[in-house]
């Protein structure tokens, strides 16, 4: 069996990365809808910040924004290590913590 070259194993890494960002975005795409319909049936309105970062996986802005997804990849991770373990109770408000986490890393990015 032959060895891989450095070319190889470069291009492995890259689709590794692109794959693990498309599930992101999948996931977050996913859960941004599920904030706007906890808002609708709480009836309440939307915070401006929360609105951005939904709106962001929803519009598919980070297409059009190199480096961003990246940003609100590595603040998901955070997120996950750093926020309590999500139950029934506090789900709403973890999610719209993280929320608006993205919206503060979008707009120190510059983005």
């Amino acid at each position: 069996m032959r060895r891989r070259t450095p070319e190889d194993r470069y291009k492995d890494n890259v689709r590794k990365q692109q794959r693990i960002l498309e599930e992101f975005t999948a996931h977050e795409r996913e859960w941004a809808n599920d904030l706007f319909l906890w808002y609708r049936t709480k009836k309440m309105e939307i915070p401006e910040d929360e609105y951005r970062a939904c709106a962001f996986f929803l519009n598919k802005e980070y297409l059009k924004k190199p480096g961003s997804l990246t940003l609100l990849y590595e603040m998901y991770l955070r997120c996950n290590k750093e926020l309590p373990e999500v139950t029934r109770e506090n789900a709403f408000d973890v999610l719209r913590f993280q929320f608006k986490a993205y919206a503060k890393a979008l707009e120190k990015g510059g983005f």
